[in-house]
Order: C-alpha cells, then structure tokens, then sequence
C-alpha cells in the first residue's frame, strides 16, 4: 500500500503528535482528531494538519475517504466504542496503535530505546541531544517538547532512532532495541497490569527483545529479570559505585551540579548538565552509557570535550523541572510527575537545592484508578512538602470510581492540606505566603503555570 493520508484519533498526544510531524515532514496529508484542543493540537494546525475536536466521521477531511492510500494511527487512550475508530475499522482501513507505527518506523535502524516507569523523557532527549552534538546524527522520537530542539521529533542523518519506550497497554512490546535503558520497573499503570509483578513480567519481555549483540542498561537496584544471554547488561546509578555512576558531586547556584562520571573504560571529569536537580544527574548518567554504547557499536572515540559542552548546554524537557521564578526571594516550577516515585525524587531533589526554604507542592491527581491503587504512596511522597495543595483528580480516559477523589491522598497526607478547584489555584497560591512552590501533574494543570508564574513573580518583586 502506497500511503498518501494518514489520519491520528487522538492527535494532540505528546507522542501522536510527534508521529504527525514525522509524516508532514515526508510530504504525507496528515488529519486528526482529539478531544480538546491544546498547545499541541495549534502549533500542528499551523503546520498543516487538518484537525477536528468533536467524534462525528462527516468532519473528516473527503481525501481521507480513499482507504487504498491511507492509514489510520490511533492511542490506546481512546475508547474503544470511538466513532470515528468504529467506522474506519468497519470500512476496512488498515488502523494501527502508535506504537505499531513507531516500531515500523524503527525498522532498519539503530534502536536507542528508553524504557521505565519515570525518567524515560529526559533520558531519552538527552541522548537524542548528545546524539546531535557529539556524533551530529540520529533521528528521535520524544515524549516531551525538547527546549533545545523545540519540537518532540528530531530528524538527522543515520541510523541511529532514539525512542520514549512506553510501558502503558504494553506498546514498548512493539520495539526491537539494540541499546535498551530501564530506569524503573515500579507499580504503574495497574489499571492495565493488574498487579506490580505483571508490570515487572513485561519489563522482562522487553529486555528479551533486545537485539543479539545488544545492551541492557538497567538502574542499579531494578528488580526484573534478566533472560536474553545474547546481550552485554551493565548497571548504572546516580552515585552507587557500579559500571555507570557519578561521583565527585558538587552543588552549585541555583540546584546546578559539577560532577564526574565513571564508566567501564574511565571517568569523564567535571561534567555540568544544563538542568538542575540531582535526579537528573542520574538520567544523564544513563544517557551518556546509551551514547557511548552507541559510539562503541560504530567504533568512534568520542570528544570528550564536545560530551562535556553537550551536557552543559543541554536546557531539558518542558514540563520537566521547569523553572518559571527563580529568586533568592520566591521559587516557582512546575514539573510533569504523576506517579509517588517521581513525586519524592523531584521534591528531595529540591530540599537539596534550596536548603532550610519552605516547599508547596500543588498536585493534580492523574486517573481514578491510579489514585485508588497508590493512594498512600501518593501521601507519603507529598508529605516530603510543607504544605501540599490538591486538585481535584484529572480523569483522562477513565469514568469516576465511586469514593477515589482527591480526598482520600489529603486524608493521610502529614503536613497542612488543602483541596481546590483548578480555576481558583492561582488566587489560592497569591494569599498563601509561599516560598518555593511546584506544581505537579500529567493532567491540565500546566494550564495555570503562567497564572503562577504571575502571582508568585508579584510576590518575589514585593519581597526584593
């Protein structure tokens, strides 16, 4: 089939999206749909897709009526009862999951795959950087607009393709790596899984998948097993002395950090990485084991010095501890962590950079069953705050389960709680006296992120 059109039902997706601008790219009639329009769904508009935002077949574009030349790309977000999937599949198109077409796509490429449950999107844009700067080559598929290349796709010459591997509905099973990286393989996504084991199981199939000759790269400590015996394993952390780590690690302004990272074959001295925190450093330390593996498989010696101005000037992942105030009087970022771990990494990570300053941590709860399933982790992880501000839960694709509401994390939570309405945050955070404040969450809470910035700027000026 010679495809022609190809039509995304739920388009506005960080990686649905990056997947539209791949096929504009190759000259290709791109059209969609999604529930809500967004910052995504606008820049693609203005690129040259043809988006709709209501379920109704007569909105889709006429060229989209010839099946022999299109296909349809659909996320596993979206219900199964769609209308617009339900017809497509009743006249016969060829419709396939993103993360079919992403594994078509990888065919006859140098897979660079990153996979776990939290740290895939800075990993993964960080080698998809390096991968620019240092070998000046690679293509990249994100889960997160990139601040250096300002877009979640990244094309270049050569072989290598560097890809988000997503553990949600499996679709990681879709991918044959040469380079794998697993950051994490906690309780996620249960809705999906059923139990933690289950999500360990299908980390496990997925190193199995990795390529003959291939490399695991897995975070010391991860507990799945490991049965492919055609691959090289090495272990990596963020200080505990194993094949990747750093050491030598010092805070500098601003939560910035000067460190060295041991390898198998040395230590590159006196690494800065462009974003701060130290749950960075250790995402940077798995990026820079994916990299050198890669210049390894190509036979390269890598610039030491083009590595170390790479990491220096690597500015991260919006959504990713993203900074909007930053004054000695008044902090604010807002960071995309949906899940307890990422909550306690990102809220220690800030204790260590602005030590004895109070913290407000604002969250949106993503998902019923989410919430349900790791409610006192959630609490626990929150507790690391001051204070902790709650939304009510963002459903995404789910329908409301009867007694899961934002009330049942407040009631654990150990430190003073409140919960508001989205539309009334901004004005709650502007009479409380804050410090430094984050905002969490994969909903639509970015949505209030200049709102804040706008209060808590205020707050910052008054104090100077």
């Amino acid at each position: 089939m010679k495809i022609e059109n190809v039509y995304f039902i739920g388009i506005g997706g960080i990686g649905m999206s990056a997947l539209a601008r791949y096929f504009m790219h190759e000259g290709k009639r791109v059209a969609g749909y999604d529930r809500t329009p967004s910052h995504l769904t606008a820049q693609l508009e203005a690129e040259g897709a043809s988006i709709h935002y209501t379920d109704d077949v007569s909105l889709i574009p006429e060229e989209f009526g010839d099946r022999e030349h299109t296909i349809v790309v659909y996320t596993p977000a979206v219900p199964a009862d769609m209308g617009e999937l339900c017809m497509f599949r009743e006249k016969g198109y060829e419709v396939v999951k993103r993360s079919q077409m992403l594994g078509y796509l990888s065919q006859g490429k140098y897979v660079l795959a990153v996979s776990g449950t939290h740290g895939k999107t800075t990993t993964s844009t960080l080698v998809a950087w390096l991968n620019h700067e240092v070998a000046h080559e690679g293509s990249a598929f994100l889960g997160g607009i990139s601040k250096n290349f300002d877009s979640n796709l990244v094309l270049g010459k050569g072989a290598r393709l560097t890809v988000e591997a997503d553990e949600f509905d499996r679709s990681f099973l879709r991918l044959y790596p040469d380079v794998a990286v697993v950051t994490a393989a906690d309780a996620d996504h249960l809705d999906i899984y059923g139990t933690h084991e289950a999500v360990k199981q299908a980390f496990s199939q997925f190193v199995s998948q990795i390529r003959k000759g291939g490399t695991l790269i897995i975070k010391k400590g991860v507990d799945i097993a490991i049965d492919n015996p055609g691959i090289t394993v090495y272990r990596y952390s963020y200080d505990q002395p194993c094949d990747f780590y750093a050491r030598n690690i010092r805070l500098t302004g601003g939560g910035y950090y000067i460190y060295d990272i041991v390898t198998p074959h040395g230590t590159i001295a006196d690494c800065t990485l462009g974003v701060p925190g130290w749950v960075n450093i250790e995402n940077s330390v798995a990026a820079v084991a994916m990299f050198l593996c890669a210049e390894k498989h190509d036979g390269r010696k890598t610039d030491l010095d083009s590595l170390r101005r790479a990491l220096r000037e690597f500015s991260g992942v919006k959504r990713r501890f993203e900074f909007y105030v930053n004054t000695p009087t008044a902090v604010y970022m807002d960071d995309y962590a949906h899940h307890p771990r990422e909550l306690a990494a990102t809220l220690t990570s800030v204790r260590r950079m602005f030590p004895g300053r109070r913290i407000t941590a604002l969250f949106q709860p993503h998902l019923y069953t989410r919430t349900r399933d790791l409610c006192p982790e959630f609490a626990e992880a929150l507790s690391h705050a001051d204070e902790v501000v709650l939304l009510p839960i963002y459903p995404a694709r789910e329908e409301p389960i009867e007694g899961v509401t934002s009330q049942i994390i407040a009631d654990r939570i150990t430190v003073p709680c409140r919960i508001v309405e989205r539309s009334e945050l901004a004005e709650t955070v502007a009479r409380m006296d804050t410090d430094v404040v984050i905002s969490f969450g994969a909903g639509n809470i970015d949505a209030c992120c200049e709102a804040l910035a706008e209060v808590i700027g205020k707050k910052a000026a008054a104090k100077a």
